[in-house]
């Protein structure tokens, strides 16, 4: 079932159920909780003000599809510029878990006519909202080194008072991203230590992400073309790894399955994935893992092998170095935080 709303509506319910803000610290209004109205579903939005940054935390599950329907103005401001990761859950283009730039002007915001949240599945996401382009101005200006010159173009053109600018890039979130991701859900500190930490593991992604985009430009200018056909075996490569993923098979073996040589299934995989066939396959179980004890109805055991991993210390070591924390601790965690906003 699919609810449509318009957008001042929609937004008039959430302020509606949030007239008595939740304030983690209560002496502290840059931080805040607003919590998702019943008739939508359960979960919570928090946003952290920052130097220059609002830092907005979401964790809900709604109970049937809900299409927002534009009123062609921006929630916010005039211009997004936005570092998004998200975790889990499905919305408009995006779903799984991928990492995003936006840096849209208004002009294409009021493009924008519907926007669309799927119903069943938790939604967990941080979204670094920039307040304007001079933080990313302030690392480029009379430095030798430079932005990926995308953006960088961007940034001048701005300076020079072009027209508002368009940027969207969408990949994987790769493993350096997960660790900071988790630190800022999960962050354990208050007052100004809060604010200090929170701003870091901001920075640090916006670096990961930059770096990726870099990374993605700089690896594209060496890539091999690849013809329709080869993507379709590339996607088929990938679908035999997730089939297999207890017992993958060998880079040469995979190739020769999909008719495809090693060399160019190595590269055209990394250009349609953002990252290698084994790296996918590792990215693939971690994810997989989470979701599972995220669900709270397996044994960490059972995870483990339901992952391809014989040993449960094996998983554990492989799990704490992509997310940061144990997966008991993950789990009860996760389960605590989610169970206390419903």
């Amino acid at each position: 079932m699919v609810n449509f709303i318009p957008q001042e509506e929609y937004k008039r319910i959430w302020q509606q159920v949030n007239q008595n803000t939740y304030y983690p610290e209560p002496s502290d209004t840059m931080d805040f909780i607003n919590y998702c109205p019943h008739n939508f579903g359960r979960g919570y939005r928090r946003c952290i003000k920052l130097r220059g940054i609002e830092l907005l935390i979401i964790d809900e599950e709604f109970d049937d599809d809900l299409c927002i329907e534009s009123d062609n103005s921006p929630f916010n401001q005039e211009r997004i510029i936005e570092f998004g990761f998200n975790l889990s859950g499905t919305y408009t283009e995006r779903n799984g878990t991928q990492s995003f730039f936006d840096w849209v002007g208004i002009d294409k915001l009021e493009e924008r006519k519907y926007f669309t949240i799927f119903s069943k599945k938790r939604r967990q996401k941080a979204d670094i909202h920039l307040e304007s382009q001079d933080l990313l101005q302030s690392f480029i200006l009379d430095k030798n080194e430079k932005l990926p010159s995308i953006l960088t173009d961007l940034i001048e053109g701005l300076i020079k008072g072009n027209r508002e600018p368009e940027f969207c890039e969408t990949n994987i979130i790769t493993p350096e991203m997960y660790l900071p991701l988790e630190q800022i859900i999960n962050c354990p500190f208050q007052g100004i230590t809060k604010y200090i930490y929170l701003e870091s593991k901001c920075l640090e992604l916006i670096a990961l992400k930059l770096e990726q985009i870099a990374q993605y430009k700089k690896h594209t200018e060496k890539s091999v073309v690849l013809k329709k056909d080869d993507i379709e075996r590339i996607h088929a490569a990938k679908f035999i790894l997730v089939q297999n993923i207890h017992h993958p098979p060998s880079l040469m073996e995979l190739a020769r399955q999909v008719g495809l040589n090693d060399y160019k299934l190595k590269i055209g995989f990394h250009q349609v994935f953002g990252t290698t066939v084994f790296g996918y396959l590792h990215q693939y179980r971690m994810e997989l893992s989470r979701q599972l004890l995220l669900e709270g109805q397996t044994s960490i055991k059972d995870v483990a092998r339901a992952v391809g991993y014989a040993n449960q210390g094996c998983f554990a070591a492989a799990f704490r170095k992509r997310f940061g924390v144990n997966p008991k601790h993950y789990r009860l965690k996760s389960c605590n935080d989610y169970s206390s906003t419903s």
